[in-house]
């Protein structure tokens, strides 16, 4: 099956979507599944994973009401407070809807770059384990070290990194994330998304300006732990659906068959343990 592992829905009337203003004009409106449905058909994608995009427990419970009706959904990861002091409970709860595959705390917009480290988060990191979720990392290079720490004091929890870490490819650097991110792939067991890249790059941005970044978690995670994702609709502030693809499909043109289908699918049916 060849699956979307990063798409997100939203209603503005909703109004807990404090990052979505006008200035953002192109994805500034409402988004479901009769927008995204002919896309993934054109594409040959069966199912796609779906992703908070507010830090709501409200906002989890209508993609999970999406999901319900919604054949294409495979999994949803949704939003917990981690900070609540009843964050088990809540994680115990949501977990018990079938649909719900995973958590993800908005850490690039949380201001302390070590605030995964804080012991009174534990109970919630514990809680996504024993209620067999998985943990969606939503980091920026600077959070990497942190990360890191976070994964040795849980290495049995499933770990997906967004978007690559989101690595500064508009300013060309390299160093630092890819030394990071190649410890990452070495000492733990997380995936990692190809994902959300395009919006990293410069608004003119080539095949080959992303390809280094690209080569680089091929070369450490290896095609048995990237995920791909288009990250729309946030992706068309910078490309379309099917530019993403077929750019994907360029960057992957060197690996075999089975390597790309576990990229276009099979990890991510692995890293969430995706119903059918």
């Amino acid at each position: 099956m060849k699956i979307d592992a990063h798409q997100h829905f939203w209603a503005l009337a909703r109004g807990d979507y404090g990052w979505l203003t006008s200035e953002l004009a192109t994805i500034y409106r409402d988004f479901g599944p009769s927008d995204l449905a002919p896309l993934i058909e054109a594409a040959g994608i069966e199912g796609t994973v779906l992703v908070q995009a507010a830090p709501t427990v409200a906002e989890t419970e209508y993609m999970l009401s999406l999901a319900d009706h919604t054949p294409f959904i495979k999994g949803v990861v949704g939003w917990v407070d981690f900070e609540a002091m009843d964050a088990a409970g809540q994680i115990k709860a949501l977990s018990a809807h079938p649909a719900l595959v995973g958590l993800r705390p908005m850490i690039q917009d949380i201001a302390d770059p070590i605030w995964m480290l804080d012991d009174a988060l534990s109970s919630a990191f514990f809680a996504i384990q024993q209620n067999d979720l998985t943990f969606d990392a939503l980091t920026l290079p600077q959070h990497l070290a942190p990360l890191r720490q976070l994964l040795a004091r849980h290495p049995e929890m499933r770990v997906v990194i967004d978007h690559g870490s989101k690595p500064l490819i508009r300013d060309g650097v390299i160093d630092g994330w890819a030394q990071d991110m190649a410890a990452l792939a070495q000492e733990t067991s997380a995936y990692c998304k190809l994902s959300g890249l395009v919006t990293e790059a410069a608004a003119d941005w080539s095949t080959d300006d992303l390809r280094p970044y690209v080569n680089h978690l091929l070369d450490t995670f290896g095609s048995e732990r990237l995920i791909w994702g288009s990250d729309w609709p946030v992706c068309t502030l910078a490309s379309t659906y099917q530019r993403w693809l077929d750019t994907t499909d360029t960057l992957l043109s060197d690996l075999s068959e089975n390597e790309r289908n576990a990229v276009l699918g099979g990890n991510a049916a692995r890293a969430y343990n995706l119903r059918d």
